[in-house]
């Protein structure tokens, strides 16, 4: 299993830079950031500065949204990517969230998420698409590479990345909704003829190593707030009871009053009071390296490919520590230098 990080790109943008590069040190394969313009800085010239200071991490957007930029752009951006630093990059997307919310705008509709994955794969891998009634290309990036995840919570987000998508981003890591959206993203891409198994799957959630469990969650409570936000359109759109949905991911929204964007992602977020403690505990990962352990077997054994921490609290520099003297190495498949 990888082991990856979601970073905020917040000021100075040298101090995300050295997360990403102490990250690499550590054993970490990917370094994922907010792509939210108006929150945060710009995160693909962030990303060319720790691509130029690293040597293997893969960079890509936590996530991205077919609405706050032209669909030939990003691929561009991908693929300039690509060339000066040699494919390590890739795109997760979703129909949008802060980036759009901030400004008065709405999520995009998933038809639109579909074709914006289409353009973008096909325009970031070298190949011809059709764009707006022209047949395009990016002349120069034939040997750019570009995979494309899905990012989604309700039944038809999850059918439509099955069968669009190279991969699957899953925002939480409670293994009883990751075993069901994981079946269900697969069960959509072999109904549409595609090799489930051919499926990345990405499930992304804070981490923090630690003994104080009160504390650690109430550091990481605000993500709970952040994925009520996509439960509270589900609910909107398919009702608190429904067999679409697990009941598990619905519940704990009832209390929910409202969000406030200016703290989107923030430790001590005034919006969050109701998110129970039970769903930090299974959303989350917090405790000792050995229950970090128990967990990431866990979410290995229902097919999860990567664990991306968001790693949105004040234990930045000892998770990763921990992560990479006590974690990573044990995920590793260990072989015998002489049998």
């Amino acid at each position: 299993m990888d082991i990856g990080i979601v970073l905020q790109t917040t000021p100075p943008a040298l101090r995300v830079v050295e997360l990403a590069k102490r990250a690499e040190s550590l054993g970490f394969s990917h370094v994922w950031a907010y792509d939210s313009h108006i929150l945060w800085e710009e995160p693909y010239v962030v990303f060319s500065q720790i691509l130029a200071e690293t040597r293997n991490v893969i960079v890509g957007p936590m996530v991205t949204n077919p609405a706050t930029r032209d669909w030939t752009v990003s691929a561009s951006m991908y693929a300039t990517l690509n060339e000066m630093f040699g494919n390590r990059t890739v795109c997760a997307i979703g129909r949008g969230d802060s980036a759009v919310r901030v400004t008065n705008g709405r999520p995009t509709k998933l038809a639109t998420m579909a074709a914006a994955t289409h353009v973008i794969r096909e325009l970031a891998n070298g190949r011809t698409v059709e764009y707006k009634g022209s047949m395009i290309t990016l002349p120069w990036a034939s040997k750019s590479t570009l995979e494309v995840y899905g990012a989604g919570y309700g039944p038809k987000a999850l059918k439509t990345i099955g069968e669009t998508c190279d991969g699957f981003v899953l925002q939480l890591a409670d293994p009883q909704i990751t075993e069901w959206m994981v079946a269900s993203v697969r069960g959509a891409a072999a109904d549409a003829g595609r090799n489930p198994d051919d499926l990345t799957i990405v499930v992304a959630a804070p981490a923090y190593v630690g003994d104080d469990m009160a504390y650690m969650r109430d550091q990481v409570r605000w993500f709970g707030g952040m994925v009520g936000n996509h439960v509270a359109d589900i609910v909107m759109r398919y009702g608190a009871q429904t067999d679409s949905v697990p009941q598990a991911l619905t519940d704990y929204i009832k209390n929910r009053q409202g969000y406030d964007y200016n703290q989107h992602g923030q430790a001590g977020n005034t919006h969050t009071d109701f998110v129970p403690d039970e769903v930090i505990d299974r959303f989350c990962i917090l405790g000792p390296p050995e229950e970090q352990l128990r967990r990431l077997e866990e979410l290995r054994a229902l097919g999860v490919d990567q664990f991306a921490i968001y790693l949105q609290h004040d234990g930045k520099e000892e998770t990763l520590l921990q992560y990479g003297e006590h974690v990573i190495p044990a995920l590793a498949e260990h072989k015998l230098a002489k049998a």
